[in-house]
């Protein structure tokens, strides 16, 4: 091995262990292409995939394939003789510039379609505001109090330390859960105002089809309603290189009932209601 491959190599397993061993919990063949979600939006997002994916399918088979046919019908050994005179052929010129735009025109109906819809949030229910940091987030539920960061869960955290003696595989979710996860209600619009403090981040969720950028001084829009038969636990991750620990900053969210949600809400704001006049008095005392 030479000089130059040792550090090379070090930042490769350094890439690894920040981007790849995040993924290696929830990895399969059936994670090589979207999901259908567990929202409204998430599976019109996975049908227009669907839909271009085939579409580019089909112009592959039929480009590939008359490219194969010419290549085998018309070789040197059959006696093919190249046609040196057809340099120019308005007819033909005319068919390969219509047909490309038309195919373009037809995808990008129910593209900008798709998009409109994705971008429009009207009828929410619930706001959110989400503020990404070195390496966690800040989750506000606006005008009710309830504040709290999230971040990789303790025994992830120890697991993933070097020399720690831990197996990662004893690890639930190992390097996809959290201490605190956001907790919403099924079947309700929820709004989330994206944001960052220090650099940029991506708040994604695979299954509700969210993925909107964190962005310091700048506030992104974005919205889910999931099914509301699918409560349940849900993972994502950052999406965006935000520096060292990049690939320890999952998204966790908790989906329950609107009756499970309210009761956790009124609770939630309880308790920090309660713990904030401990806390202002905890200087006082300090001071005195």
């Amino acid at each position: 091995m030479s000089f130059k491959s040792v550090p090379l190599s070090a930042a490769a397993a350094a890439l690894f262990a920040s981007w790849g061993g995040a993924a290696r919990a929830e990895s399969g063949w059936s994670l090589l292409n979207m999901t259908p979600g567990v929202t409204e939006m998430s599976r019109k997002i996975y049908e227009l995939h669907m839909l271009i994916f085939w579409v580019c399918v089909a112009i592959g088979v039929v480009v590939f394939g008359a490219m194969l046919y010419s290549i085998i019908r018309f070789r040197r050994d059959k006696g093919a003789v190249p046609d040196t005179t057809m340099v120019h052929n308005t007819k033909v010129e005319i068919i390969w510039t219509i047909i490309p735009v038309a195919i373009l025109i037809a995808m990008a109906i129910p593209a900008a379609r798709t998009l409109v819809q994705i971008e429009d949030l009207r009828g929410t229910q619930l706001t959110i505001k989400v503020t990404g940091y070195q390496w966690g987030w800040n989750y506000e539920y606006m005008g009710t109090g309830v504040t709290f960061f999230s971040r990789l869960d303790r025994r992830s955290d120890a697991a993933r330390q070097v020399n720690s003696g831990i197996d990662p595989e004893t690890v639930p979710h190992y390097l996809l859960n959290v201490d605190n996860p956001l907790v919403v209600p099924v079947g309700v619009k929820v709004r989330l105002l994206i944001t960052a403090d220090d650099v940029i981040h991506s708040w994604w969720m695979p299954a509700f089809g969210v993925k909107k950028d964190a962005i310091p001084g700048f506030v992104n829009e974005s919205w889910f309603k999931i099914d509301p038969d699918k409560t349940g636990v849900y993972r994502g991750q950052c999406a965006e290189l935000c520096g060292r620990d990049h690939g320890f900053m999952p998204i966790v969210v908790d989906a329950r009932t609107k009756e499970d949600f309210e009761a956790w809400i009124k609770a939630k704001a309880r308790e920090q209601k309660s713990a904030a006049p401990a806390s202002a008095q905890a200087p006082a005392a300090a001071s005195g």
